[in-house]
């Protein structure tokens, strides 16, 4: 149980900060980064269990983060953690991998309605990579097209940041407005017969924004433009995959696509992603070379077969969708109670939760840095995340800290000092990638 009364406090993580600025350049990089994020918030932790993380001082939280998503089925799920241990006791890292391997490639392609094939590697980039290179060798043509904003990894063709990367990394890149059949139907006719794929998150889950589910209307159109250009139809299922369905995401509107890229949850917080194909693609996959050292660990596929185990045989998405509704409820009333109104967009899985009226974060930092030092962690800007391990105990205690963390921001509303505008510079960022694009 949560410990309440225990005092909040960060000076270890202070000093390791101290120290890791000396060593690593800015002190931490990428989305691990603390920079953009309240002052208040840890940057180290020592352990993890369940829906639990205790940071390295000492102080507990619930999380609703998810390590960014790996955590589908708690920490340390005992089932999962039992299979990386038999098989620890086996083999990991080897001159070749363990037959297990074909077996979880059986395993997807028995899940995943469009998959005929599956290919594993270790980050959502390595799998978004892949499709992007299976779409060019299946069509022989060049252009990405990919929506605005839209977050598809970290390799120079798709980071957000262009610095360290140059304008010819990006030079087939085209982009289009999600949810807008006539934005991508004009991304094709910009690109002439030259389009090699189409990337389309699962839904909408840009940073600092609303979410949206894609709508049907929009999910046709993207199959039927590609269907009638010869184009490759990629789902970046990495941040989603088995959040919202037992299958891909995009069943949810009835579309299959050529190509998914899944990672972060599949194998409940081990290292292991994946891309998997229809047959159409099979002879471009052939073709590609794409590889790692560490690609074939045995260790983190064991964990995945344990996960999907779960993932077929348990209740854990019902569960994740009533918690989630639970936690939305209890917050929309708790902040109209307390005199702000909040927009709670996407899925109840992985909610975003921004105030409105609050044009420079003010509000939102200040209300998650309030529900952290009393043990709640939640993102003020990126989409939060359930997991199948968290209880109605669990949001009944979220709610009673949210509640103080609200009260406590009304009380300081009028002294609340302006934060960075952090949603200015990640738009400028994007808008120079576009840029470097053209």
């Amino acid at each position: 149980m949560l410990d309440k009364a225990k005092m909040w406090t960060n000076q270890r993580n202070k000093e390791l900060r101290d120290r890791a600025a000396k060593v690593i350049p800015g002190g931490m990089y990428g989305h691990q980064s603390t920079a953009i994020l309240p002052d208040v918030y840890p940057q180290f932790f020592r352990r993890a269990e369940g829906t639990r993380l205790w940071d390295t001082d000492g102080n507990e939280y619930i999380d609703y983060m998810c390590a960014f998503g790996p955590n589908l089925l708690g920490y340390r799920h005992p089932s999962v953690e039992d299979a990386a241990t038999t098989q620890q006791r086996l083999c990991d890292t080897a001159t070749g991998p363990s037959e297990i391997m074909v077996e979880l490639a059986e395993r997807f392609v028995s899940m995943i309605s469009h998959a005929d094939w599956a290919m594993f590697c270790k980050n959502g980039t390595d799998a978004t990579t892949m499709a992007m290179m299976c779409a060019r060798a299946h069509t022989k043509k060049r252009k990405i097209l990919a929506a605005k904003k839209a977050y598809h990894g970290a390799a120079p063709w798709c980071n957000p940041y262009v610095a360290g990367t140059v304008p010819e990394e990006r030079a087939h890149m085209l982009y289009y407005e999600y949810n807008n059949p006539q934005s991508l139907e004009d991304a094709f006719r910009a690109a002439g017969d030259d389009v090699a794929g189409v990337f389309a998150s699962a839904f909408r889950h840009d940073v600092f924004e609303d979410q949206e589910l894609p709508t049907p209307e929009f999910a046709q159109s993207a199959r039927d433009l590609c269907d009638r250009t010869g184009a490759l139809l990629i789902v970046d299922d990495v941040r989603a995959g088995f959040r919202l369905a037992r299958d891909c995401s995009w069943s949810t509107v009835g579309i299959q696509p050529d190509l998914s890229a899944w990672g972060k949850c599949i194998a409940n917080g081990y290292p292991l992603s994946a891309l998997l194909g229809s047959e159409k693609a099979r002879a471009a996959a052939q073709k590609i070379f794409v590889t790692g050292s560490f690609w074939f660990q045995a260790i983190p596929m064991a964990a995945a077969i344990a996960t999907l185990n779960q993932i077929q045989k348990t209740d854990y998405l019902e569960r994740m969708e009533k918690t989630g509704a639970m936690l939305r409820s209890g917050l929309a009333t708790q902040a109209s109670s307390h005199g702000f109104s909040l927009r709670q967009t996407g899925p109840v899985q992985m909610p975003m939760i921004l105030f409105d009226d609050d044009p420079d974060m003010r509000l939102g930092y200040g209300w998650v840095s309030e529900a952290l030092t009393r043990g709640v962690y939640i993102h003020p800007w990126h989409n939060n995340f359930i997991c199948a391990a968290l209880t109605e105990n669990d949001v009944k205690l979220t709610l009673e800290i949210t509640d103080e963390a609200f009260a406590a921001l009304k009380k300081k509303r009028a002294t609340l000092g302006p934060v960075p505008q952090l949603a200015a510079r990640f738009a400028r960022l994007h808008d120079e990638s576009l840029t470097a694009a053209r």
